[in-house]
């Protein structure tokens, strides 16, 4: 369009001269008539640039461009003011090209697009896929979901299965099984066991129905099209779900411990309580045996109750290991495809999302995420938390030094600037760095914005509106270039794997001093399974299960952790 108007323009200019020297023709009565060689190449000149004109706007006119680039267009975030780390051809080819909002496939086609709007439109604000979901994984998908419309709340074969819940016994094989999560812990735990849930459903052919509990209908879309993942309110034992425990009758590991597990179809049971939370037993851990395995497939409800990521233990039972390997080629991207397909905030969190990074972060050249979570006992700001946060984040080149000496450092290039997004419970030290970056200019030159969205003191994991800032800033971090973590903290996890980032990971200080090196380079963008089993079921003795097979190693910030990693030949 720009070319177009300067075209127009072009010819108002050639007009101009045309009446003008006309003008000075009629004005002159006593000129004699016949040729005159300056009016002959007067109108000569004119002639030629009138036909220059021409052929420039029949070459423009030539290939107009379609309807459906305009339409394209409509669904593409043409300008932020400033644009994510690259190079200029970079910036100015991702202007015009459209973003794929089904993620390569992951995304299934053909929901509503109002109701759910970061479903289709979170593609504006993300980048790309770290990398392609596989064929395996997205046929799977899309047979889940047929498995699920089948099976959903309120169908015939959910009523059907339902019936033998009631009666307490098994009554023969069902077309439909289900496992049923109990939603449980803060809702970083909640969003990394739904995703461990979510895949042993799919390994398992099972159905995935979800207990909203107080608030994941309000923070959450559905992720399915046309049936609902969420637990009718009606379901028997949800009444039960609170008392769950170890202790519980239903419960598989007590079970066990009791020898009253049978094979006997006659005698089995409708449905097993899986505990699985971070004070599991020996019993408990069986669960990730295949020999248990067998047993449970056999169950028509598995109830589960966790506040652990528990992937990284599928990955060393046998019965698992190709189809795993079939979903996700590369290992370190479970989660983020996972997270990308089933977590999408509800317009009232989107509102919260978009708004904050209009506003703060989408003009920055970059944009940088320090999340912080203090296990200290006490009432922060912590100097030495402070001095952690600082050493990793100019060490590792995050953010530039300060200068002392002068007031102001002038630069004839444009001044390049950073956002940093910072979350923590507590206000201190956001507003310390804040202090920092304002009171003294940078080394390079270049202009630190340090944000923050809010500062809740302390969790609050009941609270409706303390969920969803936790929710919308989460997300926030996800949308950085670059991410600080803190160890422990499954909500940097969250952030790290739906961002496909690996992240810097603060270091846990001890007694009360920052650690030196003070962060250290994650070697996967994978969660960590803080409370895994360390045993051989084949030879029933415990083993280190961080050295059994090279893709599940120990954590960086948790010694005993597993998790996921990809290049481990280069670890």
């Amino acid at each position: 369009m720009k070319r177009l108007k300067k075209n127009q323009d072009d010819d108002n200019d050639i007009a101009r001269p045309q009446n003008s020297e006309t003008h000075i023709f009629l004005r002159d009565p006593d000129r004699k008539s016949g040729p005159n060689p300056m009016k002959l190449m007067g109108i000569l000149v004119v002639c030629l640039m009138v036909i220059s004109v021409l052929f420039s706007v029949s070459v423009v006119l030539k290939d107009p461009p379609s309807d459906n680039v305009w339409k394209a267009s409509s669904e593409t975030r043409f300008v932020h003011v400033g644009t994510k780390k690259g190079s200029e051809d970079d910036a100015f080819l991702s202007i015009g090209a459209p973003k794929d909002k089904l993620l390569n496939g992951l995304i299934s086609a053909g929901f509503d697009e109002g109701s759910c709007l970061s479903r289709y439109h979170s593609v504006e604000y993300h980048k790309e896929l770290s990398h392609k979901p596989s064929s395996y994984l997205i046929s799977r998908l899309r047979k889940y979901e047929a498995l699920h419309k089948q099976c959903g709340p309120y169908t015939e074969s959910y009523n059907k299965t339902l019936e033998q819940l009631k009666s307490g016994h098994y009554t023969g094989p069902s077309e439909c099984n289900y496992v049923v999560w109990i939603s449980y812990s803060g809702l970083g735990n909640r969003i990394l066991t739904l995703a461990s849930a979510f895949l042993y459903a799919l390994l398992t052919n099972r159905v995935l129905l979800v207990d909203p509990g107080v608030d994941v209908a309000d923070l959450f879309c559905e992720p399915f099209p046309e049936v609902s993942w969420f637990l009718p309110p009606d379901f028997p034992l949800k009444n039960q779900f609170n008392s769950f425990n170890q202790e519980s009758p239903q419960c598989y590991g007590k079970m066990l411990k009791n020898n009253t597990i049978t094979n006997s179809k006659r005698l089995l049971p409708s449905s097993v309580y899986l505990h699985l939370a971070h004070d599991y037993n020996d019993h408990d851990k069986l669960f990730f045996c295949d020999e248990d395995q067998t047993f449970l497939q056999k169950v028509p409800w598995l109830i589960v109750k966790t506040d652990n990521y528990f992937i990284p233990s599928l990955y060393l039972m046998p019965s698992f290991e190709q189809e795993l390997s079939n979903l996700f080629p590369n290992k370190e991207t479970v989660f983020h495809f996972l997270g990308r397909y089933l977590f999408h905030p509800t317009n009232q969190v989107w509102g919260l999302i978009t708004r904050y990074y209009e506003a703060y972060l989408a003009k920055a050249d970059e944009r940088i995420g320090i999340q912080i979570r203090v296990f200290d006992t006490g009432t922060g700001p912590f100097q030495h938390v402070l001095d952690q946060i600082l050493a990793c984040t100019t060490k590792e080149n995050l953010l530039p030094e300060i200068n002392k000496q002068q007031h102001i450092i002038s630069s004839s290039r444009i001044q390049k600037s950073k956002a940093v997004l910072m979350t923590s419970l507590n206000s201190g030290y956001f507003e310390k760095v804040r202090d920092i970056y304002w009171e003294h200019p940078t080394v390079t030159g270049e202009v630190i914005g340090i944000f923050q969205p809010s500062h809740e003191e302390y969790q609050q994991t009941e609270k409706q509106v303390h969920n969803r800032k936790a929710w919308a800033e989460m997300y926030l971090l996800s949308l950085t270039d670059m991410l600080v973590t803190s160890s422990w903290s499954t909500f940097g996890y969250v952030a790290q794997g739906l961002g496909g980032l690996r992240p810097w990971i603060l270091d846990k200080p001890e007694n009360r001093t920052a650690p030196d090196p003070p962060c250290r380079r994650a070697m996967s963008m994978e969660p960590c399974f803080h409370a895994p089993p360390f045993y051989d079921c084949k030879a029933k003795v415990g083993i280190d299960t961080g050295k059994v097979v090279p893709h599940v190693r120990h954590c960086e910030d948790m010694s005993w952790g597993l998790k996921l990693v990809d290049h481990y030949d280069k670890l």
